[in-house]
């Protein structure tokens, strides 16, 4: 009787979790195109002007391609070619194995790249998506033209994933504890969006924009859990390449950042590189695109084709 009591249990679990998913799709669905990469699919919003020069949008963790629509994508689309894909596991991208690793999620970048046409990108990464846009810089230096990081995470730090993470990330019981999410994610994110967005607070109607319910779908849970769980090690792996990355960049911190740490990061980042311009913005988090827009927006514009302008013009450079 246990026993069946047990399985019964478990096959609600199962069940809820996959009614979930259905659902969290059916309100936000694919809005973009799909192209090939690894035997899976790719999801990729192609915005903007198509003839003007391409830029790269690389959401960070627990989010998907939609986190810059309402934010860079108005202030750009009128000037540049917007490729805005979901990462590997996020949004509507499959995931293929072993893509926790950023040399893979680097290598899906490019594919998103080399499927547009090509041409030297200005890409520009937030959070999590900024050590993938390292990392596509360094692997594939013909694609990236100019770095633009958000309030970067660049350097392994002490401290333990968190727990939820970890039992999501674990190859043996971490499917089932993924299927758990839907019962309790979503009425905890409302404590978790203060945090990412502290000290400012979130936009209003910013789980909705962004089709945050898309993260507690089990798989997609589970893969975002893969990413944080293996990102120390990771980092850990190619931060000492990060000086051969000898383009301009600009990298944008906030200084009350609550996520990360500007110090061990965004700071220690720009010392690294030869051509980086650090901007710190005062009295900011970690989601200066959705408040500092029209900044980051002047920094891209810089970097396009025939600028002459300084930006990511000397090693270290501060602007505060």
């Amino acid at each position: 009787m246990a026993f069946l009591s047990l399985a019964f249990v478990i096959a609600a679990i199962v069940a809820y979790g996959e009614i979930y998913a259905f659902r969290a799709s059916g309100a936000y669905t694919a809005d973009g195109r799909f192209i090939d990469w690894r035997s899976k699919r790719l999801h990729v919003r192609d915005l903007g002007r198509a003839s003007k020069p391409p830029v790269l949008l690389i959401h960070g963790s627990s989010a998907n391609g939609r986190e810059f629509l309402q934010n860079l994508v108005p202030a750009l689309d009128q000037d540049f070619r917007l490729l805005v894909p979901d990462r590997p596991g996020a949004g509507h991208s499959e995931r293929p194995f072993n893509a926790a690793r950023l040399s893979q999620q680097a290598a899906a970048m490019a594919q998103v790249l080399d499927d547009a046409g090509g041409a030297p990108t200005i890409v520009v990464g937030h959070s999590f998506g900024a050590p993938v846009g390292l990392r596509l810089a360094m692997d594939r230096p013909d694609l990236v033209k100019g770095l633009v990081l958000l309030a970067p995470v660049s350097h392994p730090w002490d401290g333990k994933t968190r727990l939820h993470n970890r039992l999501a990330a674990n190859p043996i019981y971490g499917r089932l504890f993924a299927r758990i999410v839907p019962f309790v994610g979503p009425a905890a994110a409302t404590g978790g969006m203060k945090n990412v967005f502290g000290p400012q607070t979130p936009p209003e109607g910013y789980s909705e924009a962004t089709g945050l319910s898309l993260l507690f779908r089990p798989a997609t849970f589970r893969a975002n859990a893969q990413d944080l769980a293996s990102i120390n090690a990771e980092l850990a792996a190619q931060a000492s390449r990060y000086p051969e990355i000898d383009i301009p960049t600009v990298i944008f911190s906030g200084s009350k950042d609550q996520v990360l740490s500007p110090t061990l990061h965004a700071r220690a980042l720009s010392k690294e590189m030869p051509r980086v311009e650090l901007v710190i913005l005062p009295e900011s988090g970690h989601m200066p695109h959705h408040y500092h827009a029209a900044e980051i927006a002047n920094a891209i514009q810089k970097l396009r084709p025939g600028d002459k302008s300084n930006a990511g013009g000397g090693r270290g450079a501060a602007a505060e």
